[in-house]
């Protein structure tokens, strides 16, 4: 099997659930490393003889890798919620997922639409609220899961009633502010974007600002300062009249919005404390999936993002992963904008020549200030037409890049675990799910975060699909997870 082609097995189905104690370790692991990964992807690409078509369709299994006192321990579980539950008892696929619609009458199709049909198959990360830990997308299901055991408990529920069936799958936790902060988009004939606050314990979101919009645009996450919240709306815009036909006709999700590269990017700004739409700054178009981080430097606000120049989700169709010649991926900057707010102007510089995405910082210390490091996954040049295949640890500041690669494996989101205590940016590990396209199975990877060497790694006897994010919670907050 040619390089180009060993990444194909994370894009194959993995139907076992195991749970394994005392993995063998090959190093040493921190003895300070007590809690649990838990890492959120598809991992069913079909259902039947039916296939999705996308990559962000497959349905959700957690996995879990948990430390403790120096040994770890991995199980792994589908998220059975009532669409897993549905496909599964029909033998085919029969909710609509992102890029994937099922086959139904136009009648069929209106009742989905009145019942608010929306799959709960949660596959793009994980957070916690008031206790529960929940697997969650970009739509407003969220499943609530056994931090311990991964048991599906049934749907969450805020206890308020804000409006919008979409939100994104990156909620941001200000540890200073003890508040989460996200969005929801309501589309409707006066579709509007929603930005919320949800203090730390509570349920109940109360409601910063509603921002009426025209033509909705597509977003997975935005950027969020100590006093300000900015929407990155790129130009992949919805209309919510064609939005509602196009769905009648079967039309799935995300083929409903449509990229404009003749509009511009608009940084949305808000003020946090009062609730105000300070303005709207644009840009040349651009698209992404993740941002970086975001801070403050006296009237300027600084996003940084992974950028890419055109829209990119077309690349994650599982026709062009799987193509036997190699897959075709647009390569994301990571790019800096600067926000001059009473010049009300937009400026924007390249800050690595590196491409990366899925970026990780130290986010317990940097999250909301100016930061040096960020983490994530990248290309190395060795392979091309191949898949993300290396890690890089970039130093923003100093212009420096740490890597880690070997031939034929492919690495996941990195994140970032600061040791307790530690006053450094970077001194902490890295977690990383590994592909081995040459074992045919996976690894997890733990390397120093300040020295970026691996120090230790443990095999599990399967391959782990490609997944999307995750979170690390420590033992002080999982006291009961063994």
């Amino acid at each position: 099997m040619s390089n180009s082609n060993k990444f194909q097995l994370g894009l194959s189905t993995l139907e076992r659930e195991i749970i394994l104690e005392n993995l063998p370790i090959q190093g040493e692991i921190p003895t300070w490393l007590n809690g649990s990964l838990f890492r959120n992807g598809p991992s069913k690409f079909e259902v039947g003889n039916q296939q999705y078509r996308h990559l962000f369709d497959g349905l959700s299994m957690i996995h879990k890798f948990t430390f403790k006192e120096r040994q770890i321990s991995y199980r792994n579980r589908f998220l059975r919620g009532e669409t897993y539950r549905k496909n599964l008892e029909a033998g085919r696929i029969c909710v609509d997922e992102f890029a994937t619609s099922v086959n139904r009458s136009m009648w069929q199709n209106v009742s989905s639409l009145l019942h608010l049909n929306i799959s709960d198959n949660a596959n793009l990360n994980i957070t916690e609220i008031a206790g529960h830990f929940l697997a969650i997308t970009g739509s407003h299901n969220l499943l609530k899961f056994d931090p311990y055991t991964l048991e599906t408990l049934g749907k969450f529920y805020y206890t308020d009633e804000l409006p919008g069936l979409l939100t994104t799958g990156h909620p941001q936790r200000d540890f200073e502010k003890q508040e989460t902060i996200n969005m929801t988009t309501d589309i409707s004939q006066s579709s509007t974007y929603n930005i919320y606050r949800l203090p730390f314990g509570e349920t109940t979101r109360q409601l910063i600002t509603s921002i009426p919009v025209a033509e909705p645009a597509y977003i997975q996450s935005f950027a969020l300062t100590e006093n300000y919240i900015i929407l990155l709306e790129f130009p992949l815009l919805t209309n919510p009249i064609n939005l509602i036909t196009q769905k009648l006709k079967g039309k799935p999700f995300i083929e409903n919005f449509t990229w404009k590269p003749k509009k511009q990017t608009r940084f949305l700004v808000v003020n946090r404390k009062k609730g105000e739409l300070i303005g709207i700054y644009e840009a040349e178009a651009c698209f992404a999936f993740n941002q970086v981080n975001a801070f403050e430097n006296q009237d300027e606000i600084i996003i940084d993002i992974c950028a890419y120049p055109s829209y990119a989700i077309d690349d994650y169709y599982l026709s062009n992963l799987r193509n036997p010649q190699g897959c075709k991926l647009s390569k994301p900057e990571l790019r800096r904008y600067k926000i001059a707010l009473s010049a009300q102007s937009v400026s924007s510089e390249l800050l690595s020549k590196e491409f990366l995405e899925f970026p990780r910082i130290n986010s317990k210390q940097c999250q909301t200030k100016d930061y040096q490091f960020v983490y994530g996954i990248g290309f190395a040049q060795e392979q091309p037409n191949d898949f993300f295949n290396q890690l890089l640890k970039i130093d923003i500041i100093r212009q420096k890049i740490s890597r880690w690669y070997e031939e034929g494996c492919y690495p996941g989101e990195p994140i970032f675990v600061p040791e307790p205590n530690s006053e450094q940016e970077d001194e902490g590990i890295i977690l990383s799910v590994v592909l081995d396209g040459n074992q045919g199975n996976s690894f997890l990877l733990i390397l120093d975060g300040h020295s970026f060497v691996e120090i230790a790694r443990t095999k599990i006897p399967h391959h782990i699909p490609f997944g999307l994010h995750g979170q690390y919670f420590p033992s002080t907050v999982l006291p009961h997870v063994g």
